[in-house]
């Protein structure tokens, strides 16, 4: 084959490969999550070969320790968040009227301040505009209360599915060496060696981001449970636990968590609970400074090599194109793609392309 037909060839591969993932894309979070599970635990079931054990002994006893830790973290956790769950949906219309009521005061303290001024309002404009920042602010807390039920049942169908992980994950698991091997001796002969060097090099930078990611996530969700939980804002647990298991998607953990919990503060405090509105967003934002200038740097570091721009595109682009999923799998492919960007201009920057007096 020429060279413009192997690049038709794999170019129609790929075309191929993205449009199955678009049209797919509310069925793959199992797989995804299955095979990210596979690849995270296929360095520890080397090692319990090496120690004796055969794969398919590995592969149990990594399954029985993931399911058993599981367990325990829906025992642990689950009743927690089932709890306040239904309690922040049972006490949603309440917090609708609160704000209403906020609402018509902050509308009539303005207007009455524009009197002061000199400026004349009507007792009908008045009401008129009372009622209409009314209307809009209950419109919101209503709209905001039916995204949570659907998200619960969201929720509810991705627990379901959480049957199908396991699965995936075990038979991954088992035959992960078996597959790589394989996809190996598939590799076209001429560059075999070369595309191995890169699949190592993404496999290291994958590798380092996953755990180093987890690690942060996990930090973060202690740290925003805790403190949430310490102001006294209500359901501060399970907004603390979201927003920090969102973290693993750039900027996303930190607004949705700013967001919900200024927001419920605002209601449930009032403005004569200003300075603990004030300590929940002192909260978020020294959490982003702690991830930013202290976790991420030390557990995560260069391993991804990503410029803050273009993690911030990735993670536009996959949650347009691809939802949910494209979202949770935008930063490891933009890992991916900058590895290959980076292998691809040195070997420009090596060829006569670049360079016509290069003897290569």
């Amino acid at each position: 084959m020429t060279a413009g037909r192997q690049t038709a060839w794999w170019a129609a591969i790929l075309i191929g490969f993205v449009l199955s993932v678009y049209l797919l894309r509310d069925m793959l979070l199992p797989f995804v999550v299955g095979m990210g599970v596979a690849y995270l635990f296929d360095p520890l079931a080397d090692r319990l070969e090496r120690i004796g054990l055969n794969r398919t002994m590995a592969t149990t006893v990594i399954t029985c320790f993931a399911f058993v830790l599981f367990l325990v973290i829906l025992v642990v956790l689950v009743p927690m968040i089932v709890e306040q769950s239904a309690a922040l949906l049972n006490q949603m219309p309440e917090y609708a009227n609160r704000a209403a009521e906020m609402m018509r005061t902050l509308v009539y303290d303005i207007q009455q301040a524009a009197e002061l001024r000199g400026v004349e309002v009507s007792e009908a404009e008045k009401e008129d505009a009372i009622r209409r920042y009314a209307e809009q602010a209950i419109d919101f807390f209503g709209q905001l209360a039916g995204n949570m039920l659907r998200g619960g049942v969201a929720v509810l169908n991705f627990v379901s599915l959480l049957v199908i992980t396991p699965v995936v994950a075990f038979y991954l698991l088992l035959d992960w060496d078996r597959m790589v091997a394989a996809i190996g001796r598939w590799l076209p002969r001429e560059h075999a060696d070369e595309i191995k060097t890169v699949a190592r090099e993404i496999d290291r930078t994958l590798a380092g981001f996953i755990r180093g990611q987890g690690t942060v996530c996990i930090t973060l969700v202690i740290y925003y449970a805790v403190l949430l939980e310490l102001t006294g804002l209500n359901f501060g647990f399970l907004i603390g636990l979201f927003s920090g298991l969102l973290s693993f998607i750039p900027f996303v953990g930190a607004i949705f968590g700013a967001v919900a919990s200024i927001g419920l503060a605002v209601v449930q405090f009032g403005f004569e609970g200003i300075w603990l509105i004030v300590a929940v967003a002192v909260i978020y934002v020294v959490g982003q400074l702690l991830e930013a200038y202290v976790l991420t740097p030390k557990l995560v570091g260069n391993k991804v090599g990503l410029h803050p721009v273009w993690v911030m595109f990735g993670v536009l682009a996959g949650g347009v194109l691809f939802g949910f999923v494209g979202m949770l799998l935008a930063l490891p492919v933009s890992a991916v793609i900058g590895v290959l960007a980076r292998h691809g201009l040195q070997r420009y920057m090596a060829s006569r392309l670049y360079d016509p007096e290069n003897p290569v």
